[in-house]
């Protein structure tokens, strides 16, 4: 048996379809996806999902359940209208480009994004993923004959083989190595341990750094230390690589995490958010002199599908919106508001269960004692219809990524639903 498509015709509005077969979809993810991937969604209740609007994801039995997770992509919200319209008109117009011809919804979609990046920041390389734009970056920086590679502990930049190579994580990186070459891990937050490093590699380093950790844990540096950062890549000739693609497109509350400290790097990386959350697509935005080599050669680095009219259209709708809603206001405001309730409700339990509550706009990690607590935390919540993440790099920690277009009374019933996940789940590992 297959599973059958919702029918045509079904009112967006309307009740979400249930698909024939509902438990074929495990199935089918055991004999063509993954028996892993299959395990993990009977672990989290075998539900599908299939509809979703705003802060809100429809599952196939009916339920719904308030998306606080989303991995960070959905800062508008799900099929935020003016993205979904735009996509709509690029499909029937014209979707992908023969890339012969000048293409302008890339061009204006460069355009939007620019002017908000850092000052100097004017050139746009858009790509498919956020590991596609750590690529670009990677291969950008040999053009220069930055071939040494600088990363931080606890960093994540992707999983492509590159973008592997400075995710320092031996959990994914061991089973694929040897990885690319010259690439050293620094401490996170610690000028001084990357002045080591850049001084054994003058002029031929390229340092690649998040502003905030996300999956390490939403590890936020002290400030200065971006600014810091910046000074020791000037003076010891090494490129500035700043990965945003999780910290960008307003999530902390600013346009971009180095904006905290008004640093402007040699390239900047955009992705999740700059999708809308309707179709992906990812950035590598860099200031003339280090864009070089790419704009006098168009074919030194492409991509079939990079920069297509439809992944551009929903870029450029994405950043007009966050224009006129002044999304990025929203962000900072709503981000206090849902940080001190967070706070609130663990004070109970730090020093036992909670170790740490730390955050910015509207990325919030909760770091717990125990690695258990995590997945603990991710059922209780899930079976009270409320989604969030764990960190990939940071086991330990539950990561909060919510939309900006939730409202007082989604704010209010995610932390409610947060107390009695808390309350549970001490009960049951204090037992």
């Amino acid at each position: 048996m297959t599973v059958s498509p919702p029918p045509t015709g079904t009112s967006a509005s309307g009740p979400a379809p249930a698909p024939s077969g509902r438990a074929d979809v495990v199935g089918l993810y055991m004999k063509h996806i993954g028996s892993g991937r299959a395990v993990m969604g009977r672990v989290m209740g075998g539900m599908a999902e299939v509809r979703s609007e705003g802060a809100w994801i429809h599952a196939d039995d009916g339920r719904r359940f308030l998306d606080f997770g989303g991995y960070g992509v959905f800062l508008l919200g799900h099929r935020h209208p003016a993205v979904v319209e735009a996509v709509h008109r690029q499909i029937d117009t014209h979707p992908l480009a023969s890339r012969v011809f000048l293409e302008p919804v890339a061009a204006l979609a460069a355009q939007a994004l620019a002017a908000h990046t850092p000052p100097g920041l004017d050139y746009v390389h858009f790509v498919n993923s956020g590991a596609e734009a750590t690529e670009a970056a990677l291969k950008l920086a040999r053009a220069h004959g930055r071939t040494s590679v600088i990363t931080t502990r606890g960093g994540f930049h992707g999983k492509t083989l590159g973008a592997l190579s400075v995710t320092a994580n031996p959990t994914y990186q061991t089973p694929f190595q040897p990885l690319l070459p010259d690439v050293t891990q620094v401490a996170y937050d610690d000028p001084a341990d990357l002045e080591r490093a850049l001084a054994a590699r003058r002029d031929r380093a390229c340092v690649v750094i998040e502003p905030v950790q996300g999956e390490g844990g939403v590890h936020i540096p002290r400030p200065g230390y971006l600014s810091q950062v910046r000074a020791l890549c000037r003076a010891y000739g090494a490129l500035m690589v700043v990965d945003e693609i999780q910290t960008g497109m307003g999530r902390l509350g600013t346009w971009w995490g180095v904006d905290a400290e008004g640093v402007s790097p040699d390239v900047l990386l955009a992705g999740k958010g700059l999708s809308g959350g309707v179709v992906p697509v990812a950035a590598m935005t860099a200031t003339a002199e280090a864009y070089a080599p790419f704009s006098r050669d168009p074919y030194l680095h492409t991509s079939t599908f990079g920069a297509s009219p439809i992944a551009c259209a929903a870029a450029l709708a994405t950043v007009r919106a966050m224009e006129e809603e002044n999304t990025v206001a929203r962000a900072a405001a709503l981000g206090l508001r849902i940080l001190g309730g967070v706070r609130d409700v663990c004070a109970p339990y730090e020093g036992g269960l909670v170790r740490e509550v730390r955050g910015r706009g509207l990325l919030i990690g909760i770091e717990f004692a125990r690695e258990q607590a995590v997945g603990e935390m991710l059922l209780e919540l899930i079976a009270r219809g409320v989604l969030v993440n764990h960190s990939l790099n940071s086991t330990r920690v539950l990561r909060l990524t919510p939309p900006a277009a939730v409202g007082e009374a989604e704010t209010g019933l995610f932390l409610t639903t947060l107390a009695e996940a808390l309350h549970t789940t001490a009960g049951r590992m204090a037992g």
